[in-house]
């Protein structure tokens, strides 16, 4: 793949206007026959909540309470910490929050306390995984951020670093350790200050996970609602700036994170993305062409387990912003994509 092709997605996101708050949907306005499908969809998919934005303005936003059953009611243990004030629950959305710290990380960048091109033992100290010490010190942050590590989920050496995309939840979260390690500051802290606080995420939060999750190696959860999802995202298409205009990240650090991977065209630094020859999905399992067929190309989206999603499609201003149980429908993606299509043009 060319460079020019590699890059093309992260210049989309140049253009970013200043950012405005993000305006409601008209009130009492009853959505059009095919955002209505997408609805009926989405809530047939074990949805709680569903939120579209395009051009700042709210087209649909749905909440939806958890059904009975023993199944809800294990998700609402592992995943729910209570009821946000515009009624979304406040739910952990698992592995999307590796794009929250692609974030962190690029502002560490900006304030000069992270260099990618170091190795992890720079900032968090010899001795952090398996390897031997020169196979580790070989490891460095950017091979961590594009899943490239080559170590296993146990920390053992498999692969030189950058040659192989393992994507690896128990070596990405040493991530937050490296940030926090930058900083000199706690993860909580940075976050509230780099982040939640400037852009106005006043729902979003780290909580400890219950003991259940010990297992996947990463105990802190990120907890969240679609408002604050949503925003989160409008940050990108805003080239890096909050609502206020105040600046978070800035613009080569934010184009950085959606460059693609050499490993793998579908992922950046802790981002997914569209429109690649390939992708090879968290599994292992590769696939020609792109992450979602029905989706623009331009799409970059932060996914977690349960189906937790945020797209962002700079090309239409486009936010969506998906959380809930895990869909039975396991083309949930294409076929979302599908009836958008339809109901957005």
């Amino acid at each position: 793949m060319s460079q020019t092709r590699r890059t093309v997605i992260a210049g989309s996101f140049a253009a970013g206007a200043l950012a405005r708050p993000l305006a409601g949907a008209a009130q009492g306005a009853a959505p059009s026959p095919a955002m209505q499908a997408v609805l009926d969809y989405v809530q047939g998919q074990k949805t709680t909540g569903f939120l579209v934005v395009r051009d700042r303005k709210t087209l649909v936003e749905r909440n939806w309470p958890l059904p009975a059953g023993p199944e809800a009611e294990k998700f609402k243990a592992d995943f729910t910490y209570g009821q946000a004030p515009d009624g979304a629950l406040l739910e952990d959305v698992a592995s999307q929050q590796k794009s929250f710290v692609s974030v962190l990380l690029g502002v560490a960048i900006d304030k000069g306390l992270l260099d990618v091109t170091r190795p992890v033992s720079a900032y968090v100290g010899p001795g952090w995984s398996k390897a031997t010490p020169d196979q580790e010190g070989k490891i460095r942050v950017i091979d961590v951020m594009t899943m490239s590590s080559g170590l296993t989920e146990g920390f053992a050496y498999q692969a030189p670093p950058g040659t192989l995309f393992f994507y690896n939840t128990p070596v990405y979260a040493v991530s937050k350790a490296i940030v926090a390690a930058a900083a000199r500051q706690p993860l909580e802290r940075l976050t509230h200050d780099w982040l939640t606080a400037p852009a106005g995420m006043r729902e979003t939060a780290w909580r400890q996970r219950p003991a259940a999750f010990a297992r996947v190696g990463n105990p802190t959860g990120l907890v969240t609602t679609p408002r604050d999802t949503a925003k989160f995202g409008q940050i990108v298409l805003d080239a890096g700036r909050a609502a206020d205009g105040r600046r978070i990240v800035s613009e080569a650090s934010l184009k950085a994170m959606f460059v693609r991977s050499a490993t793998n065209p579908a992922y950046g630094r802790f981002w997914w993305l569209n429109g690649g020859d390939f992708v090879v999905r968290p599994g292992g399992a590769r696939a020609p062409g792109p992450l979602i067929p029905a989706a623009p190309a331009d799409l970059v989206a932060a996914l977690g387990a349960m189906d937790r999603k945020l797209y962002v499609v700079p090309s239409q201003k486009l936010i969506v912003v998906r959380m809930g149980q895990a869909t039975p429908d396991r083309a949930f993606d294409q076929q979302l994509w599908l009836r958008l299509a339809r109901a957005i043009g």
